[in-house]
């Protein structure tokens, strides 16, 4: 398996970001699907997911301002980022979704999200 996260970067409060999460070596399409973050000090936390059939759902730290979607065809997922605030500031990561975050074992490349005040 391989997950690898990309689109982070330095923006102002208030900004937008776009993350693109490239898969392979796993049956994508009917896999749930997560965005997970992990703010320095803290423990890594699950911001969005998306099913197989595209259902969705989010932390509510970012209800209304994060978009998740998936294109099975190409094995991509993607968070669409609104209304950035500083305490966004995290490495994000995509992988497979388990409501168990420690039962997750392999993480790939992660991006760098900072959001300045």
């Amino acid at each position: 398996v391989q997950l690898q996260a990309s689109g982070g970067g330095l923006v102002q409060a208030g900004g937008s970001l776009r993350l693109s999460c490239a898969a392979s070596g796993l049956i994508f399409s009917i896999n749930t699907m997560g965005w997970y973050r992990q703010a320095p000090g803290k423990e890594r936390e699950l911001v969005a997911l998306i099913t197989s059939g595209g259902g969705t759902n989010y932390a509510d730290s970012v209800k209304g301002r994060f978009t998740i979607s998936r294109d099975n065809a190409i094995n991509r997922m993607y968070l669409q980022m609104n209304s950035l605030k500083p305490e966004d500031t995290a490495v994000y990561y995509c992988n497979t979704y388990d409501p168990i975050i420690r039962r997750l074992t392999y993480w790939g490349q992660g991006t760098l999200v900072t959001v300045s005040s």
